[in-house]
């Protein structure tokens, strides 16, 4: 296996590329800046690029956006983004074009050598390698983002009917429950989608039916 690193730091680039060297992978480059790094898969054509998210001139996602311009032009290079902390938005964009040979890291994960080869021989190997906490702050933020995740059964078993286009009479008689408990689910639905209590009542029911159906 041949294998590039891209990081701005000359000592975790030395420290990666000998713990690689111990795992019998073999070191073709090593870089300090993403457009070093493009031209160095362009050049060895690696079988792995191990690159740091953030590096010169900005230190903000010039490595995510190398990564993906990768996958992109050299498709075939298995590709592992380090990063110092959890950054959910980079992690999710790197993910979403494609999980196979992609792998997302914290740098402290590093340390333990054995994991750290496991991790490279896996996702050189077409598969993937996401850091536990990585995995768990996306997807807390995706539950934090679906506010219809907040309704109770029988709140969205309410609204499943107003998106039928159900009068609140219909919906109780459909539930078999009163009048007044559709009413108080209705206000519920309102409260948990967050949809303004001065709008119209027709315009926060469309609001929530319409939330609803993108969901």
């Amino acid at each position: 296996m041949r294998a590039v690193i891209a990081d701005d730091s000359v000592l975790l680039r030395e420290g990666i590329g000998r713990l690689l060297a111990e795992g019998g992978i073999e070191v073709v480059g090593t870089v300090g800046d993403a457009d070093s790094l493009l031209l160095a898969v362009r050049d060895h054509k690696p079988d792995l690029a191990i690159i740091d998210v953030r590096m010169p001139p900005a230190h903000r996602d010039e490595g995510l956006r190398a990564a993906i311009e990768i996958r992109q032009r050299w498709p075939d290079v298995a590709l592992l983004v380090l990063s110092q902390f959890v950054e959910e938005r980079y992690a999710t964009e790197l993910l979403s074009a494609e999980s196979r040979s992609v792998g997302y890291l914290l740098k402290d994960r590093v340390a333990d050598v054995a994991e750290f080869i496991d991790a490279v021989r896996r996702v050189a190997d077409g598969g993937t390698a996401i850091d536990a906490e990585v995995v768990r702050q996306i997807l807390a933020r995706t539950r934090r983002a679906d506010p219809l995740r907040r309704l109770t059964p029988r709140e969205r078993a309410v609204l499943a009917l107003m998106a039928e286009g159900r009068s609140n009479t219909s919906i109780a008689s459909t539930l078999v429950v009163s009048m007044g408990a559709v009413e108080k689910h209705v206000a519920s639905i309102f409260a948990k989608l967050d949809l303004p209590a001065d709008d119209e009542q027709l315009q926060r029911r469309v609001m929530a039916v319409l939330r609803y159906l993108n969901s």
